[in-house]
């Protein structure tokens, strides 16, 4: 966990710019005593940043410093299909693995354009559930989606309103 967090704190600072230890504990739901560690052993482990006490202070990188840590894992790739539903993809336990593939793809980015990227996430918001609608239970959205995923088949049993009311299908995976 702690050596997601330091890649964490580098990325968002080569995407970011200036962050406080304050904005940084609140994006990564720690303590700040804990990011003063952290960037202390960023520090130490050669990582080229630098802080700023004050009033517009803040821990950032060294002009030029770019780091390549930014390769997607598979999990983070699947999250990227959602990334415009961020419901679904916290429902299929992938909410916090989407935000981490959001950050790489922007910590990837020329800086004007992870401005750009950073205008549009800050002024919408996709609400995709409907308006003052209660929100369905979807208890096996994740076992669907697995299955989506491995390309298996999925054996159903629904209600529909005509006869036969109870239909039994095989729903095939999608092919690898």
């Amino acid at each position: 966990m702690r050596a997601s967090r330091l890649i964490s704190i580098l990325l968002l600072l080569q995407a970011r710019g200036r962050l406080t230890a304050a904005e940084l504990a609140y994006e990564l739901e720690v303590s700040v005593r804990t990011i003063y560690r952290d960037v202390e052993s960023l520090h130490t482990a050669g990582i080229p940043l630098y802080g700023d006490a004050g009033h517009r202070g803040g821990y950032q990188l060294v002009d030029g410093y770019r780091t390549r840590l930014t390769g997607l894992s598979a999990d983070e790739a699947k999250a990227l299909s959602l990334s415009g539903l961020p419901g679904p993809a916290a429902e299929l336990g992938l909410g916090s693995v989407l935000a981490a593939a959001q950050l790489k793809i922007r910590a990837a980015l020329p800086p004007a354009l992870a401005d750009q990227v950073g205008q549009v996430q800050s002024r919408f918001h996709l609400d995709a559930s409907a308006w003052y609608g209660v929100s369905d239970e979807v208890p096996f959205l994740p076992a669907v989606a697995d299955a989506v995923w491995h390309g298996r088949a999925l054996s159903v049993r629904y209600r529909r309103w005509k006869e036969p009311t109870d239909v039994d299908r095989r729903l095939l995976g999608w092919p690898r």
